[in-house]
């Protein structure tokens, strides 16, 4: 590991406190000065919830992953426990009548009388092992959801426990009784792969499993814990966000994308801010670096518009709306676009969706709520600010953008976390509107993190904008998973305006990345496939690919709206967005492919389309975007 920042900050602080980093229901006047709108809708949801069955969860239920491979099913029910409670816990804190309570004991109940809190696809000790298919009582699992749980549970214990004292002290004991057995044992005297060791790559896991346990630890009561034992599960967490960051170059960008970049960089912020809660100000200095920052930062320079972000990899190109955390995020770490970026999201939103009801964590459920007022009020930056264009050099990223086009390229290599085969892509938005576009991912299956992954359409590179290549007797050739599947002599040039600013028409700025993408494919037969993806600001987009190899090589463009080929299969139409001109190529085929996957019609509400294009004998291929 060459990253101590975290642990850095730490070793300048003493001691641990308690978290009290927001109040319980017994601090009447911050919950009462909540807005009366916010208010409402908070009791209504609660209202709502009390209508609603709790769901029968069954072993059954779990095993049905290791029957279908179907993970839905389980987590369907699973995941509405969690929801329903949220709203009851919330409603009770805002109202503090009683009438509550009741649901809430059956829900919380409900969720520690579960066998295991673990998913049926994480159910293993060893990273991408054999899951067991059935829990495991005597040694659980701590995955991202065991500790989602437990942190529901301490949280609403935290929250409640003025009430729940005057009704019977068991319910608490029965809380750390739960929390003791399946977080604080299991996360102090065992090692999981998420937590680090600088011999493997880390993820979005680090981050998310060690806030949620800070969550469960930091808020027991002040003799539950005494002082040194509070301060272990902060040793440890820092040495495990330490592993993380080291996975990150100092430009801050997910590789995961921005999809996770809510479970990421954000449950990172989750770590800090916690962690300087319980230690004080000389922590807090933590978010003045310039790692923390930029992390924070990223989902900025990802976005396109409204709700629409720059994807690739399992990241949907709609991956959810901004709240208090990048809010409080972009506080922290000076940022006021950042900041300014999440109020003016929030204020877009409908009131319902302001409520954050399909989160599952109810610390984000509080936070958002005692941001709410400060964040509908705030008059920052964020509005209207088209960022500056970004080069990635730790993922080989680009994003550059003017008046009209948001245009992302990518080199990289093909051993991204959550990776797509898709070296080499690029996708095109034109006034917001998705032109040349990258899927994302389906519904999360067995096959989906196994070995049999690139089986499956969405992640092979023939469906990315990538050429495909066919030997004599038909065989095609894509692109393979693998840290050594890497884009070659990457460079890229940013002809950029300043922040906040925009480019005239026909301003000459260029932006272009240019890399030789043969090496992912690793077939000897490609010998170099050079590519040139350039944004001319303020007039249109060009794709220069240059081949030497032996085998015939077609070029592949996923659309959104239907593709029409003019009578020479020279010129391709997409929808009214506009056209692609070709020189060195024909189109030879359009394929639609139907969507019928849940997950990837949350993006995209009807077929996307495949443009195949054939590289002439030249080995030169040029698209002219506009």
């Amino acid at each position: 590991m060459t990253v101590n920042t975290v642990k850095g900050y730490l070793s300048k602080t003493s001691g641990c406190a308690v978290y009290a980093g927001y109040p319980d229901i017994s601090k009447r006047d911050e919950w009462e000065a909540f807005p009366i709108e916010l208010k409402r809708e908070i009791v209504k949801r609660g209202e709502e919830a009390l209508l609603e069955p709790w769901s029968e969860l069954l072993v059954s239920d779990f095993r049905e992953f290791f029957r279908s491979g179907n993970r839905v099913r389980f987590e369907d029910k699973y995941f509405s426990r969690r929801r329903k409670l949220n709203s009851l816990v919330m409603a009770e804190c805002v109202q503090n009548k009683g009438r509550f309570i009741d649901a809430i004991l059956d829900g919380l109940y409900l969720i520690m009388e579960e066998s295991s809190w673990c998913l049926p696809p994480h159910n293993s000790h060893v990273r991408d092992g054999q899951n067991d298919a059935m829990p495991n009582v005597a040694r659980p699992v701590i995955d991202l959801f065991d500790a989602e749980s437990g942190a529901e549970v301490a949280f609403c214990e935290y929250l409640l426990r003025p009430v729940f004292e005057k009704i019977s002290p068991n319910i608490s004991e029965y809380v750390n009784y739960r929390l003791e057995e399946r977080i604080f044992v299991p996360f102090l005297n065992e090692h999981f792969w998420w937590m680090g060791n600088g011999k493997e790559p880390m993820c979005n896991w680090t981050p998310w499993c060690t806030q949620n346990v800070l969550i469960c630890a930091l808020t027991r009561s002040a003799n539950y814990f005494d002082e040194d034992k509070r301060r272990k599960f902060l040793e440890k967490a820092a040495a495990s966000c330490d592993y993380f960051l080291d996975e990150y170059g100092e430009d801050g960008c997910c590789n995961e994308g921005a999809q996770y970049y809510s479970h990421a960089a954000l449950c990172l912020f989750g770590c800090l801010e916690l962690m300087a809660g319980v230690t004080g100000e000389a922590f807090a200095g933590i978010y003045s670096e310039k790692l923390i920052k930029n992390m924070a930062n990223y989902i900025v320079k990802m976005h396109v518009a409204g709700d629409t972000y720059i994807n690739f990899a399992d990241c949907s190109a709609h991956p959810g709306r901004r709240g208090a955390r990048e809010f409080l995020f972009g506080k922290r770490t000076g940022d006021d676009v950042l900041a300014g970026f999440a109020a003016e999201d929030l204020k877009s939103q409908s009131m319902y969706a302001r409520l954050i009801p399909d989160e599952i964590n109810l610390f984000y459920h509080v936070m958002q709520a005692f941001a709410y007022k400060e964040m509908t009020e705030y008059k920052g930056n964020g509005d209207n600010i088209r960022p500056k264009d970004s080069w990635f050099e730790s993922t080989g990223l680009m994003v550059a953008r003017d008046n009209v086009y948001t245009l992302a390229a990518k080199a990289g290599n093909n051993a991204d976390s959550h990776n797509h085969n898709d070296v080499g892509s690029f996708t095109i938005y034109k006034d917001g509107k998705p032109f040349v576009i990258d899927l994302g991912v389906g519904t999360y299956t067995e096959k989906t993190f196994s070995e049999r992954r690139y089986e499956i359409w969405t992640m092979q590179s023939k469906y990315h904008n990538l050429p495909t290549f066919t030997d004599e007797s038909g065989a095609e050739i894509m692109q393979k998973p693998g840290a050594e599947y890497v884009a070659r002599s990457v460079k890229c040039e940013l002809g950029d305006a300043p922040i906040g600013k925009t480019s005239g028409e026909g301003s000459g700025e260029v932006c272009s990345l240019s890399m030789d993408i043969a090496s992912a494919y690793g077939d000897e037969r490609i010998g170099s496939y050079h590519r040139i993806v350039t944004l001319n600001k303020g007039e249109d987009i060009t794709v220069t690919d240059k081949y030497d190899g032996e085998l015939k090589a077609f070029v592949s463009i996923m659309t959104y709206e239907k593709p029409v080929s003019d009578e020479h299969g020279m010129r391709i139409s997409v929808g009214e967005l506009g056209c692609i001109d070709l020189s060195g190529g024909v189109v030879t085929d359009i394929e639609e492919c139907p969507i019928n996957d849940a997950r990837l019609s949350m993006a995209w509400k009807h077929s996307v389309y495949r443009v195949v294009i054939e590289i002439d004998d030249a080995h030169e291929l040029s698209l002219l975007i506009r």
